[in-house]
């Protein structure tokens, strides 16, 4: 089990970036507010910054257009609630709804001395330790950005990198409706199942505990 209590001073010394819980809101409020964030950081105005979220229900199309696979029209999407945004981070079509978890680092790579392998590496890392102190053991796959139990996938990483600044993040599964993904195709991925931290334990933590451990593991290994 990870122990949470643990965070030893030196990682407390070098912690470089502020922590923004930002609640639940609309995706569209969210994205928003990343671009100004990455542009003031583009421009030295702040410091790194991590942003916590939670989304009303939203599917978002990525970059690789052969990846963003929807099920239904739009018109049937917003009747159900479910807005449909275009982005520009990494990968395919994904969802984010009230219960799942999303990171969203505001990173200058180049003064952490990060390639952006390393970054996804410890995003995934990160995602691993803490689901692994929840009690749900979780891994990579070759070529496939994200984290899985078995063959179900519970988190997603998509990223943009604009002139060394990264964007959007990962999404971990916590005690969202997956019911949601019913609606698409995750990431271009046939006859991926999702799953999350409740379907494979029950019961979970607040998100505000979840969101307490998370920064503990952020600060570790940022």
């Amino acid at each position: 089990m990870y122990h949470w209590g643990l965070m030893v001073t030196h990682t407390q010394q070098q912690a470089s970036f502020e922590l923004i819980d930002t609640g639940r809101g609309p995706y569209r409020e969210s994205l928003a507010q990343q671009h100004r964030l990455v542009e003031q950081r583009r421009q030295g105005e702040i410091a790194d910054v991590v942003l916590l979220a939670e989304h009303f229900p939203v599917i978002t199309r990525g970059a690789r257009k052969t990846a963003n696979v929807l099920l239904a029209d739009p018109a049937t999407l917003a009747a159900q609630g479910i807005d449909v945004v275009d982005i520009r981070r990494g990968g395919g079509t994904t969802a984010h709804n009230p219960g799942q978890l999303v990171i969203y680092p505001i990173f200058n790579l180049r003064e952490r001395r990060l390639g952006i392998g390393d970054y996804i590496a410890t995003l995934e890392t990160i995602g691993i330790q803490l689901l692994r102190g929840l009690g749900v053991v979780s891994e990579r796959k070759k070529g496939l950005p994200g984290l899985w139990v078995g063959d179900k996938k519970i988190a997603s990483i998509g990223v943009r990198i604009s002139r060394q600044i990264t964007y959007h993040g990962m999404a971990i599964n916590i005690s969202n409706d997956l019911q949601i993904f019913d609606f698409l195709v995750p990431c271009g991925l046939q006859g991926v199942e999702m799953t999350s931290l409740e379907e494979e334990v029950g019961a979970t933590p607040t998100m505000e505990d979840i969101n307490e451990k998370i920064e503990i593991l952020l600060r570790d290994h940022f």
